[in-house]
């Protein structure tokens, strides 16, 4: 069996071949993989949020399925129905798409609310409920959803409940001059999707899942971590700070992340590389400060940047 570090590194190189200079993308996403959670993909249409969720399917192996969110997308859609045969004179299930192993939720931000709760139940239980039973979804099951931030008209935003549901939220943005210049190059002949293979077997990611419980995180740290998160609850920019779930959230990401660079234990940088992504989308800014400028992002890197970083713990013990 691989190594989380080796199929790291297999997967980077393996989704390379199709998004140019979006590694750390990549790595996100497998610590997302990694808690059994969730991405939230916040960026422009074009820059490859459809086909980094693809090349990470085809990569792990793993069963996709994209859904397309539009006003009129209704729960069934999504989770799927029973069909009455009359042949047989009996209701028959039609699974959804949600039945799969990493299913693209595109534009979510256009379904509307009942459609979004929809996948409340699947995101948190991985499981979902049709005619009163339920069916247990495949694992692991990862949903990438994303939205544009550019464009409001004829979308529901997400409400902060469901934003929470997300383990990361994360952005793409343009690529530097040389690397478009690379995806050119790379566009001149069939598109390289079609040269991405499976490059691990599943025995691998459900170890590398596992892998995580034995990961050491000093005591220091874990008071380190803590700081960060009250500090948010008590911010007076903020009126909503990160709650429990949040925090653990920002603990398994960093021993997920931790196992990924090669290592069994945390270390500070762990926290501070995640806390962005982990932490930003649960914040609430207050009217005040949203007028002054300010987002969640930005109050995250301020706390982090005031916050005293322990330096005398044996984070390897």
């Amino acid at each position: 069996m691989k190594s989380p570090q080796e199929m790291a590194r297999q997967i980077v190189e393996n989704v390379s071949k199709v998004l140019v200079g979006k590694e750390t993308a990549v790595e996100l996403a497998l610590v997302a993989l990694g808690c059994e959670g969730h991405v939230l993909m916040d960026d422009i249409p074009g820059v490859g949020k459809t086909m980094l969720a693809k090349a990470l399917a085809i990569s792990l192996g793993l069963s996709f399925r994209r859904i397309q969110c539009t006003p009129d997308l209704l729960p069934s859609d999504i989770t799927g129905l029973s069909v009455f045969e009359p042949q047989n004179a009996r209701f028959t299930f039609r699974p959804g798409p949600i039945m799969t192993n990493i299913v693209l939720m595109d534009e979510i931000n256009r379904a509307t609310p009942r459609t979004q709760s929809a996948m409340l139940e699947a995101m948190e239980e991985r499981q979902v409920t049709v005619d009163g039973e339920t069916r247990q979804l495949d694992r692991p099951f990862m949903v990438i959803a994303t939205q544009n931030p550019v464009e409001f008209e004829g979308t529901f935003p997400l409400p902060e409940a469901q934003l929470d549901r997300f383990l990361l939220r994360i952005t793409l943005g343009y690529p530097t001059r040389e690397e478009e210049l690379r995806i050119l190059a790379r566009m001149e002949g069939e598109h390289p999707i079609t040269q991405v293979q499976p490059v691990v077997e599943a025995e691998d990611i459900l170890g590398f899942i596992q892998a995580k419980q034995r990961v050491f995180v000093e005591e220091s740290l874990r008071n380190y971590l803590l700081e960060l998160v009250d500090r948010t609850r008590n911010h007076p920019d903020l009126e909503l700070g990160i709650s429990p779930r949040g925090a653990i959230a920002l603990f398994n990401a960093a021993r997920v992340l931790a196992l990924l660079r090669g290592r069994e234990f945390v270390i500070p940088e762990d926290i501070k590389f995640l806390a962005p992504y982990v932490l930003a989308h649960r914040v609430v800014v207050s009217a005040a400060a949203a007028v002054k400028g300010r987002d969640g992002a930005g109050v995250i890197h301020e706390i982090i940047a005031g916050t005293t970083v322990p330096t005398e713990a044996a984070f390897h013990a």
